[in-house]
């Protein structure tokens, strides 16, 4: 074929996805599997968004919302903001891609940690923008010096993932305030919120109190985690109105589909199940933790997430498998260059025990050696 595709788009590389349930099933032969690799909520959707969405179901002939009022409103109430300061996207994915339409041009940077999730990357590129990353200190943190040190006049985004993916860790409190201070005011900060319902720590913050005081950053969250809606796609971004209008301007016209609008807007009133969430999150997370390092695991703390990053040794890509073959899905952290790593979503009690279980399997039918833990 003559036709050429953009330079950019030769450079793209797509996002690698879990494997689902059912090609697991496929390839082993297995009735049951259990699937703690794409930090998905163990509960399931929100009840409340369920009956929402099955009422809207005759509603399908009609085009959703294209402003998403009903959610906006919503949304505005629960965070303590005006429904300006809001948008709503197909998934937070789309809500990264549509910042790095509205304010990236060829040749601006933008600064992401290294490693993270890669949609931060492919809308960088897919923008012919210079991607800068920074890597994480040697314990999973951010490295706030090295991230003020990587600006350049041509820095348009920076990036910071908080609780991180895939590490768990968090940015605290005061280093997210010193990138606010210290960052030029041509740059915009966006902080990835995504799995910000599940931190306790005393000193996390989403960022959005630091908005509602009037900072300048935009934080990006999502119905897929906490309120296990992933299967229907709708996230959002909260910033400035200037920031808001300048992502509705690049934004398809019907983005969020009306299901997805009438379920995120019944799930946000649904704080039973937020609460069961984050409360078998916590005591799963406790669990896991503790009985993967009694058996020689090193697991990366703290973790302030719905997963743990955890190392396995050189043996990891074998484990990896192994586990597959019993029917017990992990993502290999590979994909982010941590090849001794496997990133474990927590699970129900039962999926907990059935990944140990398979484990303990696996160490006595392969005699995997135990991996080593990290000084």
């Amino acid at each position: 074929m003559s036709i050429r595709t953009r330079q950019a788009v030769l450079q793209l590389k797509p996002y690698s996805p879990g494997k689902p349930i059912w090609e697991v099933q496929r390839e082993h032969g297995l009735d049951r599997v259990v699937k703690l690799a794409s930090n998905e909520n163990p509960l399931g959707p929100s009840p409340l968004a369920m009956e929402a969405l099955l009422r809207s179901a005759a509603e399908l002939h009609r085009y959703p919302d294209a402003g998403f009022s009903e959610l906006r409103s919503a949304l505005a109430d629960t965070l303590g903001v005006t429904p300006e300061h809001i948008i709503a996207g197909n998934g937070a994915d789309e809500l990264i891609k549509l910042v790095a339409e509205a304010y990236l041009e060829t040749g601006d940077e933008m600064i992401v940690p290294s490693p993270s999730f890669t949609e931060y990357e492919f809308t960088g590129v897919l923008m012919g923008a210079r991607v800068v990353p920074v890597p994480l200190r040697a314990d999973f943190t951010y490295d706030i010096a090295a991230i003020l040190g990587a600006v350049t006049p041509r820095t348009k985004l920076v990036y910071v993932c908080t609780p991180h993916n895939p590490t768990g860790t968090y940015l605290p409190r005061g280093e997210l305030e010193k990138l606010l201070e210290e960052l030029p005011p041509s740059v915009l900060l966006i902080v990835d919120a995504a799995y910000g319902h599940y931190a306790d720590a005393d000193d996390y913050t989403d960022g959005l109190d630091l908005l509602r005081q009037g900072r300048t950053l935009l934080v990006l969250q999502t119905f897929s985690k906490i309120y296990g809606l992933a299967g229907i796609r709708v996230g959002y971004a909260v910033s400035r109105p200037e920031v808001i209008e300048a992502l509705l301007k690049v934004k398809e016209p019907f983005n969020v589909n009306a299901l997805a609008q009438t379920a995120a807007a019944a799930a946000l009133a649904d704080t039973d199940h937020v609460s069961r969430s984050r409360e078998l999150n916590a005591d799963g997370r406790r669990y896991l933790t503790e009985e993967l390092t009694a058996r020689g695991f090193t697991v990366v703390r703290p973790s302030q997430s719905n997963f743990i990053l955890v190392r396995l040794g050189a043996e990891a890509g074998r484990i990896y498998e192994g586990l597959l073959q019993r029917g017990v899905i992990v993502r290999s952290a590979a994909v982010w260059g941590l090849p001794e790593y496997v990133r474990i979503t927590i699970g129900t009690p039962e999926e907990n025990d059935r990944l140990l279980e398979a484990l303990a399997e696996l160490g006595r039918r392969a005699e995997v050696p135990a991996p080593r833990v990290a000084e």
